[in-house]
């Protein structure tokens, strides 16, 4: 999966985006704190590619997803569906094409939403760059964008800053690029190229101020490094785990903190918390939860009292469990309970 699974929805409850099979389920409280409902599938019956799921969600609580399904015999097509309100069904997948016309699977797709609510789906393209498709605002989408680049690896990560403006980091063999739009609905530009040597997959965006967006990667010696664009990346301490980490900003004892957490070599959930921007006030982690299958992906968000909730899941087991912070001072988490 790509991008935050764990999102809060306009009405205050918490749902989960999870690939199954050729198809992607959605779990949601049934009311804020509360029980959660039985898995539903996303989109109607249409057979999807397993994984390979994009998601993103608007200022307006609105989730948007996009992934790939077989069209022909090794043809593929991406499609794209909104989920309104946890509790409602979401949108029939609609077909928005291939950034080649047509061909195979790509790459897995990344998603952001802008100010004005429209969808921009990034790509690898079978050329090595990287390609762009954006919804129009009063509906329907604007044609595929090519916005270079060669050599890109898979994953890519988007991101909104709080000016509503989409950016896109994508790793390359040596050097993390950076696209950024100039204005709303503007093609996104290639502004920057910084050298450093990135882990498959191991990249996660998150807007940090209103000028900057911070990207987060482990970088082959494996540390855990942020980069905002402008300045020289930070190491800020040695990965828990292999995987990406899943990165939110929230309030801790009165300061704006930003909260990582990933799944660490031993298996549990592994949280590290510092102030935004302030990488050199330094960060540790600290485990919790029970151990988890080797698949296990971590997603953080902040619930109706906007306390720190974190999520995991494992396509392997199916298991999902969830936390939520304590209303104490600290990060003390609640138990962790399988839904």
């Amino acid at each position: 999966m790509n991008g935050d699974w764990l999102l809060r929805g306009r009405d205050g409850r918490l749902s989960v985006y999870l690939p199954s099979g050729d198809a992607v389920l959605c779990r949601a409280e049934r009311g804020p704190g509360g029980l959660w409902s039985a898995p539903r599938k996303i989109g109607g019956d249409q057979k999807l590619h397993p994984g390979q799921l994009g998601i993103g969600q608007g200022a307006d609580g609105y989730a948007h997803l996009v992934t790939w399904r077989p069209t022909a015999a090794r043809e593929s097509g991406l499609v794209h569906s909104t989920h309104f309100r946890p509790r409602l069904a979401a949108l029939d997948w609609n077909p928005i094409g291939h950034p080649d016309k047509k061909g195979d699977r790509t790459g897995v797709p990344s998603l952001a939403v802008d100010a004005q609510g429209r969808a921009h789906v990034f790509v690898r393209n079978t050329q090595g760059g990287v390609s762009m498709l954006a919804q129009r605002e009063k509906g329907g989408w604007d044609p595929w964008r090519d916005l270079k680049g060669s050599d890109v690896h898979e994953d890519l990560a988007a991101v909104t800053g709080e000016s509503g403006t989409v950016e896109l980091y994508a790793a390359v063999s040596g050097a993390i690029l950076h696209w950024r739009q100039l204005e709303p609905g503007a093609q996104p530009v290639l502004e920057e190229a910084m050298e450093a040597r990135v882990r498959p997959g191991t990249l996660r965006a998150l807007a940090t101020s209103p000028e900057s967006t911070t990207l987060f990667y482990t970088d082959d010696s494996g540390d855990l490094s942020a980069w905002r664009p402008g300045s020289k990346p930070i190491p800020l301490l040695a990965s828990a785990g292999p995987g990406p980490v899943s990165a939110v900003r929230c309030e801790l004892d009165g300061y704006d903190c930003t909260l990582l957490a990933q799944r660490s070599a031993s298996g549990r959930v592994a949280f590290a918390a510092y102030p935004t921007e302030q990488e050199a006030a330094g960060a540790w982690w600290t485990e919790s939860g029970p151990q988890l299958p080797a698949d296990a992906e971590v997603s953080l968000t902040l619930d109706e009292d906007e306390r720190v909730a974190a999520a995991t899941a494992s396509p392997s087991t199916g298991q999902l469990l969830v936390t939520r912070r304590k209303a104490e001072a600290g990060l003390a988490l609640e138990a962790w309970r399988e839904v």
